[in-house]
């Protein structure tokens, strides 16, 4: 699908727009797509550093010029978790280097102990699922060469990083990439060969999941809220393929096509919900299902959060929560491991 920078002037007439995310993100009747360079609810009061944190970006794939930033607490005591995070944005928006996912993972980095690697994937709708799960993957493929090709590797990033202790975390989107890459990891016929590099758990905030039937979060959400059933339903439109629907296995894990989760040998999974968040019900329900499984996983609930609060504040208590929650996941798992 062409692409070109989005400009003030309106298109003509007869190339309408056909779809609109807030202006930064616009499809036109002939496929052409404009996109913002300017981030989407990212004003320029984030920090940008951490004092007790270093950090650098890198291309980990060249070829789709893919980006990752790297985060590590200044002075490691040894060898660190790895906190793998993918950013969230509904498939069409998001990056790594957007202020509040930065200053998010800096603070990630700093509390929880660990090593922070937020990765970037292709967007659609020029690049519709499920190239943002392959993109995942390929990461992870990046990440094993890492720990074994000395001649590629980043020393910057291999002398604290502890590749026997990975966790696999996304928002929103980001949560529904870590899911699939869970299934494909524990799945019998799964080809993700990562060793010497091993995922120890999966940690999901708020995935961005959907169905056809709706959840009674979703259908009870109010219309004026900005993050709505409107726009989220504009998303799977840009996201999945051309004629899919909701029930379509990349974004309904319990869809009529879907993988038998009972069958997945699941590692141990955290899921995050939030209590005002129009996905919460979807949310919970998916842990629910995965626990009746007998699968390992925790469920917790923000009560009076909305959808990624974390990055809309990073700053935040309920942020600095959130944090201490997944820190304790993430250690824990790791100490269970050796």
């Amino acid at each position: 699908m062409p692409s070109m920078p989005a400009t003030g002037a309106a298109p003509p007439p007869a190339n309408g727009v056909v779809e609109d995310i807030f202006g930064f993100l616009r499809v036109l009747s002939d496929g052409t797509v404009l996109r913002s360079a300017d981030p989407v609810f990212c004003p320029t009061t984030f920090p940008e550093s951490h004092p007790s944190v270093q950090w650098k970006e890198a291309v980990y794939d060249k070829v789709k010029n893919l980006r990752v930033r790297m985060y590590k607490p200044a002075a490691p005591a040894g060898k660190l978790p790895v906190l793998v995070h993918f950013h969230g944005g509904g498939f069409c928006l998001g990056s790594c280097t957007w202020a509040n996912v930065h200053a998010f993972c800096l603070r990630l980095a700093a509390e929880a102990g660990a090593v922070v690697l937020s990765a970037g994937y292709r967007l659609a709708p020029e690049h519709r699922l499920p190239a943002a799960v392959g993109d995942g993957a390929g990461f992870l493929r990046w990440l094993r060469e890492q720990s074994v090709n000395a001649g590629a590797a980043d020393g910057w990033l291999t002398e604290a990083a502890d590749f026997g202790r990975v966790f696999v975390a996304g928002d929103s989107a980001g949560g529904t990439i870590a899911h699939h890459l869970a299934v494909r990891a524990g799945s019998a016929a799964c080809k993700l060969d990562l060793d010497p590099v091993t995922v120890r758990g999966y940690v999901l905030l708020m995935p961005f999941f959907g169905g056809v039937h709706r959840m009674p979060s979703e259908a009870d959400c109010p219309a004026e809220v900005l993050l709505n059933l409107d726009l989220f339903d504009r998303f799977w439109r840009l996201s999945l393929p051309v004629g899919a629907t909701r029930d379509h296995p990349a974004a309904n894990p319990f869809g009529p096509d879907s993988p038998d989760l009972g069958s997945v040998d699941f590692r141990p999974v955290l899921v995050v919900a939030g209590g005002l968040d129009m996905m919460r019900d979807r949310v919970a329900d998916y842990a629910e299902r995965l626990v009746a499984m007998g699968k390992p996983v925790e469920f917790a609930e923000f009560a009076s959060e909305p959808h990624g609060f974390y990055t809309l504040d990073p700053g935040s208590e309920a942020a600095g929560e959130l944090i201490s929650l997944v820190s304790r996941f993430v250690h824990s798992c790791a100490e269970a491991a050796a």
